[in-house]
């Protein structure tokens, strides 16, 4: 990984943190660096145990791990869920110079600069509507932002705590955790690797496993890259722009070779620029494009 991301050095990187479930016994704790549209796995541990929600002991050496492959002079921002909404997840961040766009729960106690205690529920505007609340503080003593949207399209609220001042391109930033985890976690599932019909049961197995399927995975978007680059993708995918993820081209790729009986090409590493996702048809492009609007926004101050 460290040969791969020699290319980011001094780069803005986006990484998610984020968890699944497996056979309802195991939870797949990981932090991604969200590129090209997907995720690339930094680092990542299975657990035995059947809820998706973790304690801090239980990722945070997955991001110590992260700490030491990222390549020098770099810039991070990490993404979550709400079930990363601790108090020590927030502190680390803050001793390690890393910025934060964490969804807050309903319930949680922000702290309005005029001393003013309210929940997150009672910051939520009207219908399609935004707030911005900036210099709030919660859980104790974390200063940071609240940014707060209701929209129809989104099927409910959203609150977005980050240290990072308050605006609409706050939703934006946290809304890349969507588009870059969580197909990441399909791929393993059924997309690609069909990782459900592993009959491993063992927590340590599975890390393992996990582990030689992101380095499967970080070969084969590096092979549809390189296939992009020499310009032969329509010989495996025929849309008019690229309809097939890097990890599809990549392991279509693969394929070709095994039955060509050929070897690996000397694998490039990633570039330094973050390549437009792939869409298989109009409404999908259109979806990706697809720019919200608000009715109003407000700045809350009190």
């Amino acid at each position: 990984m460290k040969h791969f991301l020699q290319a980011f050095a001094g780069e803005s990187l986006e990484l998610a943190l984020d968890t699944s479930i497996l056979w309802d016994k195991f939870c797949l704790i990981e932090v991604c660096l969200i590129w090209g549209g997907r995720s690339i796995t930094l680092a990542q541990v299975v657990l035995e145990h059947g809820s998706a929600t973790v304690g801090f002991e239980h990722y945070r050496p997955v991001l110590e791990q992260v700490r030491s492959l990222l390549p020098p002079q770099s810039t991070v921002t990490l993404l979550a869920d709400r079930g990363f909404e601790h108090g020590e997840l927030i502190r680390w961040l803050q001793q390690n110079h890393w910025s934060w766009a964490i969804r807050a729960k309903s319930d949680l106690l922000v702290t309005l600069p005029t001393g003013t205690t309210k929940r997150v529920e009672q910051l939520i505007p009207p219908a399609e509507q935004a707030y911005l609340v900036p210099d709030v503080t919660v859980l104790g003593d974390v200063n940071c932002h609240l940014a707060t949207a209701n929209l129809d399209m989104a099927n409910g609220s959203w609150a977005v705590l980050s240290d990072i001042p308050p605006s609409l391109q706050t939703f934006a930033l946290y809304g890349k955790r969507f588009g870059g985890i969580e197909p990441h976690f399909k791929d393993y599932k059924s997309a690609a690797f069909n990782v459900v019909s592993s009959h491993l049961r063992d927590a340590q197995a599975l890390t393992c496993l996990f582990m030689l399927l992101a380095t499967a995975n970080l070969i084969a978007v590096i092979l549809g890259i390189m296939l992009v680059r020499l310009g032969q993708r329509a010989a495996i995918d025929w849309h008019d722009h690229r309809g097939l993820s890097f990890l599809q081209l990549g392991l279509r790729q693969l394929h070709t070779l095994l039955y060509q009986q050929k070897s690996l090409p000397i694998l490039q590493i990633l570039p330094r620029t973050n390549p437009p996702p792939a869409s298989a048809s109009i409404a999908k492009r259109e979806k990706l494009d697809f720019r919200i609007e608000f009715a109003r926004i407000t700045i809350v101050s009190s």
